[in-house]
């Protein structure tokens, strides 16, 4: 199980946000209606960033 987890980076709302060019609370929002999936470490999350090119493709897929 540990070697699935060496590939996986993980990365803070902030990071999604920016990444995304919506706000913290965008993601926030996403993240609770399970539109982009999340783990939580105490207060904060963290998302895949795998997660987050995914949601870019299908995005870039809906556009055009």
């Amino acid at each position: 199980m540990a070697g699935e987890l060496d590939d996986v980076r993980f990365l803070t709302v902030a990071e999604v946000a920016e990444m995304m060019r919506v706000s913290n609370m965008t993601v926030y929002r996403m993240v609770k209606a399970g539109d982009l999936p999340a783990i939580r470490f105490g207060r904060s999350y963290r998302i895949p960033e795998s997660a987050v090119a995914a949601m870019i493709r299908l995005g870039d897929a809906q556009v055009g």
